[in-house]
């Protein structure tokens, strides 16, 4: 029995709008329509800032934010079932892996919605100068204006959260274009927001051509700041082509684990669960593993163990851990990269029974190799043995991104030395590099980006500050 495909509209000034032009959402997996969007372009793009415009002209109060905020996340707690399988339908993840990206956006908005009932600027000690006696000063946070917010395919739901909950705590209306491949989330969230009692214009969504409705959001003065998650190129061009915008950037990184000597048990297993955990398809996905080479004997094949237990198959069947990457082009340029490698494949390398990757594991590749110097975004590790902590962090450090890394060690010193010395945005120390709560600072430094998501850092870099000077 055919599926029904249901059709779904833009949201442009709180109105559902249909182009005429309709594009197809496929799963990843099986090739099947899972929906349909409207198509939109640079003209509806100029209508959702219009509509966002119109929208910052009209402020909402913090209290009545906060409380929509709250609203959503309660909304998206009943329906996480629905979202889920949205997410695993359009995107390819594992159904366990969608739901728990359901249950982070909830936090998300949960988060947001704090963030919104206490952003405030500071006094300042005015009278800590001669200059300043008889003054009373102090700072306000006000909404920087119309975001314009790009998500990227892996994370179709949570990370539209992270970029449309903080602008909303901090009053600033959105127009958002989500992922081409992927826009049924986004949508599906917006439907929510809607329900909530989301005022019209305060969320737009338009789906398209990343190029059309790109152009609008840089050209277009009204849109003050740019979000901005996906490739590297795509972003740092963003950003020369926006000089005097604010063009938050949160991209890619080959993320590093160390592995010392004296690891704690289970560090092989934590490490292959967080690897392949959809695919590899996560900007902070476990890739490079510098394993001490006096341990290098019993974790290589406790390692390769545990990622030969991992389940390859369908994302809507419960038990799968590794779904299909995103597009046979990705998947192509995946096994190519393989392919290309110097180093010895010892487990994985080629497509399985239904055209999937499965986890892949290469060791000692060379140094220059696609797959140790560049962001796989695949089910690919790569196993290379250091004879000190000193090599496993310059290896470590040897790549253009600096998104997360970790180390794996029971010392305290060799831990927090390491966290030192390792150029990332984040350290974790005896956990997977893959790891984020949503109300941690998360972002990279070099190639990774130039901004920290999480409610709490991106509501203030949404917010401008205005210094009141009072003579009294």
């Amino acid at each position: 029995m055919a599926t029904t495909v249901i059709d779904h509209a833009l949201l442009i000034a709180g109105e559902r709008v249909e182009t005429g032009e309709w594009t197809e959402v496929r799963s990843p997996f099986s090739g099947e329509v899972v929906g349909r969007v409207a198509k939109g372009g640079a003209a509806e793009a100029r209508r959702a800032v219009d509509a966002a415009a119109a929208a910052l002209a009209r402020p909402l109060p913090a209290h009545e934010r906060a409380r929509l905020l709250d609203t959503v996340a309660g909304l998206l707690a009943e329906r996480q079932d629905e979202a889920a399988r949205t997410i695993s339908a359009e995107a390819g993840k594992p159904l366990k892996a969608a739901r728990v990206e359901a249950q982070r956006a909830v936090s998300t908005f949960t988060f947001a919605a704090v963030e919104a009932r206490k952003l405030a600027g500071e006094a300042v000690p005015m009278d800590a100068s001669p200059a300043g006696e008889g003054k009373l000063a102090f700072t306000l946070r006000l909404p920087i204006g119309v975001v314009g917010a790009i998500s990227p395919f892996n994370f179709p739901l949570n990370l539209v959260a992270h970029k449309v909950a903080p602008a909303l705590a901090a009053g600033c209306p959105v127009v958002l274009k989500p992922a081409s491949a992927t826009p049924l989330s986004a949508l599906f969230l917006a439907g929510l927001e809607q329900e909530a009692g989301l005022p019209p214009g305060w969320l737009n969504v338009v789906s398209g051509p990343s190029s059309e409705i790109g152009d609008v959001l840089v050209g277009d003065e009204r849109v003050k700041l740019i979000t901005f998650t996906g490739s590297g190129d795509v972003g740092w061009g963003l950003a020369q082509r926006a000089p005097r915008k604010r063009v938050k950037l949160e991209l890619g990184n080959a993320t590093p684990a160390i592995v010392a000597a004296d690891a704690p048990d289970g560090t092989a297993a934590k490490l292959a669960a967080n690897a392949f955990s959809f695919a590899g398809q996560s900007c902070i996905s476990v890739q490079r593993i510098f394993v001490a080479a006096s341990a290098w004997d019993s974790f290589v094949p406790a390692f390769v163990e545990q990622v030969e237990q991992l389940v390859v198959g369908d994302p809507a069947d419960e038990q799968t851990d590794v779904g299909p990457v995103i597009s046979e082009g990705e998947r192509e340029r995946i096994l190519g990269w393989i392919g290309a490698s110097k180093g010895e494949v010892l487990t994985g390398g080629d497509t399985n029974e239904d055209g999937l990757i499965p986890p892949t594991v290469i060791a000692r590749p060379a140094a220059q190799d696609a797959v140790q110097c560049e962001e796989v975004f695949g089910p690919v590790v790569t196993l290379t043995p250091v004879s000190s902590l000193d090599e496993a962090i310059e290896q470590a450090n040897s790549t253009r991104y600096g998104l997360q890394a970790a180390i794996f060690s029971r010392d305290v010193n060799t831990c927090l030395g390491a966290a030192r010395r390792l150029e990332f945005g984040g350290v974790l120390v005896n956990e997977a590099p893959t790891f984020r709560a949503d109300q941690m600072p998360y972002g990279g430094v070099k190639a990774s980006g130039n901004t920290k998501e999480g409610p709490a850092w991106a509501v203030r870099e949404m917010t401008e500050e205005r210094l009141v000077v009072i003579q009294i």
